[in-house]
């Protein structure tokens, strides 16, 4: 599924284990409110995203289809990725967006263009994914353990990646998916 291996397995931290009335986002109606930043990619996905922009383009909104708009200059250090180095992807303004802006894959029906070039050629819906965007609103502590992010702050938050639900239930069932992809990225 994936391109990004790690060598070594996540460990997960306590907070994962507590029991709280907490659910994903109610996409669509938070319309990509998380796509409001962008998202730092490791340069193995920007190369693997320029390698596949056949199958991506198509699915990218009108005026974002050429791949040499899709990233920016700005390169940081950032030692617990494969490369050790993350790229940014462009932000654009977008005044109907939440916070004015958006990350330029981000589709007008509030899906990621990644995702729907994935799904279009029969992929796994995440092939093409950035692993931070996969990942949120998981992240990692100080510690180096995936956590969830603060999610006082995300609860605050309109249309916030994390929202209330009715009834409690364990952080690590609701966050399965994003466990289990952190599992499969790990090399053997």
């Amino acid at each position: 599924m994936t391109i990004l291996r790690f060598p070594r397995a996540f460990e997960l931290s306590q907070r994962l284990e507590a029991v709280e009335p907490l659910a994903h986002c109610d996409w669509p109606a938070c319309g990509g409110a998380c796509c409001l930043h962008g998202v730092w990619l490791d340069l193995l996905e920007v190369q693997d995203l320029h390698a596949h922009a056949d199958l991506i383009a198509p699915w990218m909104p009108a005026g974002r289809r050429d791949p040499a708009l899709w990233f920016t200059s700005e390169c940081e250090a950032e030692p617990g990725m494969p490369s050790s180095e993350v790229l940014a992807a462009h932000v654009v303004s977008n005044p109907g967006h939440y916070g004015g802006q958006e990350c330029i894959f981000l589709r007008p029906d509030s899906k990621c263009a990644l995702q729907a070039a994935g799904e279009a050629a029969g992929l796994d819906p995440w092939r093409f994914k950035p692993f931070h965007c996969i990942l949120h609103p998981l992240t990692f502590d100080e510690a180096g353990l995936v956590s969830l992010a603060p999610s006082a702050e995300l609860l605050d938050e309109p249309a916030s990646c994390l929202r209330r639900a009715a009834a409690p239930r364990p952080l690590r069932d609701r966050f399965e998916s994003e466990i289990e992809y952190l599992t499969d990225m790990t090399q053997a």
